[in-house]
């Protein structure tokens, strides 16, 4: 059977199982759809029309090699061929996954574009409350924006200084945090309250269950998408004061990552603040950033970008600073 069975016929009873089916509670909507995006992209256009017994591990390396695309993105493509053939041998169609012995690297051809202190202090200072508000949550949080776009404002938790992130956005669908650790609360600078409240004061939408950053050509259902926010509103005026990186909303969170690392926080701490589920380092699994260390860590970051935060957050949030 695994001989007769071809990957368009396979690759749509799979979808249908693994991607947006019964369990697609097991992947991510962003997952899915990125996972359907390389199949009709470059997957099936190439390999549909062969046997499944016909793939062979050099022909997809050569292949693969040939794509005029960074190496994540082919690594990308690999890793979900792989994926296809794990399920076809869990369904016993194949008996073995040629893409194992596929090499691919996903090293990164160029090290990301970091914000040094002064672009991002100048930054900060020039953009409108509302993105100056995503902007600085971004950068001293390392949230990912599709989890600051999600946030309503019972997430907010203005008296004990933390964020209740469960949710994340992609493209308007909402979806739950995929692991433990990107599910806990994230301590909240008390500067970073006083963004909020300010933002919260020029709202239109600003009951509990109202969107933070609530889009107003939606009517407060959805919030902003985030590449209407960067490209017509932060980008241009970064731009406009001389920073020619190229900027994005994972450059917040690369910023923040390289900051608490010059401040010379431990590692614990830098990973709980980053949400990472796993390291490379290896880590004592006994020990607890506790969440006084890692807010005391986070102002360090946000006094360095706000140099003149004023006195009136100093006693309106005094617990944080003892």
């Amino acid at each position: 059977m695994a001989g007769r069975t071809r990957l368009p016929n396979w690759s749509l009873i799979t979808g249908s199982r693994e991607l947006v089916g019964e369990n697609q509670g097991r992947k991510s909507f962003s997952t899915r759809a990125g996972y359907e995006s390389y199949l009709n992209g470059w997957i099936l256009p190439r390999w549909g029309d062969h046997r499944l017994d016909h793939v062979k591990s050099v022909a997809v390396e050569e292949w693969l090699d040939s794509i005029k695309r960074a190496k994540g993105t082919r690594a990308k493509i690999r890793n979900i061929m792989s994926a296809i053939f794990h399920h076809a041998m869990r369904y016993e169609w194949v008996e073995r996954n040629p893409i194992k012995l596929v090499r691919q690297s996903a090293k990164r051809e160029r090290t990301p574009d970091i914000l040094e202190l002064t672009e991002l202090q100048l930054l900060l200072s020039k953009l409108a409350v509302r993105e100056r508000t995503l902007a600085l949550l971004d950068a001293a949080t390392g949230l990912r924006v599709s989890k600051l776009l999600a946030l309503r404002w019972c997430d907010v938790d203005f008296e004990d200084l933390e964020l209740r992130v469960t949710r994340s956005i992609w493209h308007q669908v909402l979806g739950n945090c995929k692991t433990e650790a990107s599910a806990k609360p994230v301590p909240m600078d008390s500067y970073m309250a006083e963004d909020l409240l300010r933002l919260r004061r020029q709202s239109v939408y600003t009951s509990d269950d109202d969107y933070v950053f609530a889009s107003e050509t939606k009517r407060g259902k959805q919030p902003y998408w985030p590449d209407n926010l960067m490209k017509r509103h932060i980008q241009p005026v970064a731009k406009a004061i001389g920073i020619h990186k190229k900027i994005g909303w994972h450059t917040f969170r690369h910023s923040f990552g390289t900051l608490l690392k010059a401040n010379g926080e431990d590692v614990k701490t830098v990973q709980e603040l980053l949400r990472h589920a796993n390291s490379r380092i290896t880590l004592d699994v006994y020990t607890q950033a506790v969440n006084s260390n890692k807010r005391a860590a986070q102002s360090k970051v946000v006094r360095m970008m706000v140099p003149d935060m004023g006195q009136k957050v100093e006693e309106k949030y005094p617990q944080t600073h003892q």
